[in-house]
């Protein structure tokens, strides 16, 4: 168990490699697909497929499948100990997979976060500047009420409670 824990996450982070790799650049897809097709049926030189970059997931698992498959092959012939289990060989193919897609994930969202960068700063610029307008009305709204509190100090006498009912009779 412990040895297919470790072939799993060292088998993402291959699955991880390789579609960096090929995100740069599909050299070997090209060639494969210069022996395998017509000239009318080759990939266009813009176009960046690989054997697991920009495929959709039934193809990825047969590439994958086939490049350990020839892995384990090369494998028991050269180490004649039985190494290369049913269970390594799941584990390798499904930490791969997992390892595309989330190099997938983190190349997407790191596209998304670059294209929304200067919008971002942007915002949080505008923000800043609304914020500066909000602190100076309520400098100056603060400033006015000042104003008005020392226009109402001077008051003239007036009489009290008790002397105003006195003067209506009610005391």
């Amino acid at each position: 168990m412990t040895l297919e824990l470790i072939i799993f996450i060292a088998s993402i982070l291959f699955g991880a490699l390789i579609y960096w790799r090929e995100s740069h650049g599909n050299g070997l897809y090209r060639f494969f697909n210069k022996l395998m097709y017509s000239k009318e049926l080759q990939m266009k030189p813009n176009d960046k497929t690989g054997f697991v970059y920009q495929q959709k997931f039934i193809i990825r698992l047969v590439f994958i499948g086939f490049l350990f498959l020839m892995g384990i092959v090369v494998t028991r012939f050269l180490i004649p100990i039985d190494l290369a289990t049913i269970s390594i060989f799941a584990s390798m193919i499904v930490g791969t997979l997992v390892g595309t897609y989330l190099a997938n994930f983190i190349f997407k969202s790191s596209e998304v976060i670059e294209e929304k960068s200067d919008s971002l700063e942007d915002i949080v610029h505008d923000t800043i500047e609304k914020g500066k307008d909000f602190i100076e009305d309520l400098k100056t709204k603060d400033a006015e009420e000042v104003v008005e509190e020392t226009k109402e100090a001077p008051k003239t006498e007036e009489k009290s409670a008790r002397e105003r009912l006195k003067d209506k009779g009610l005391l």
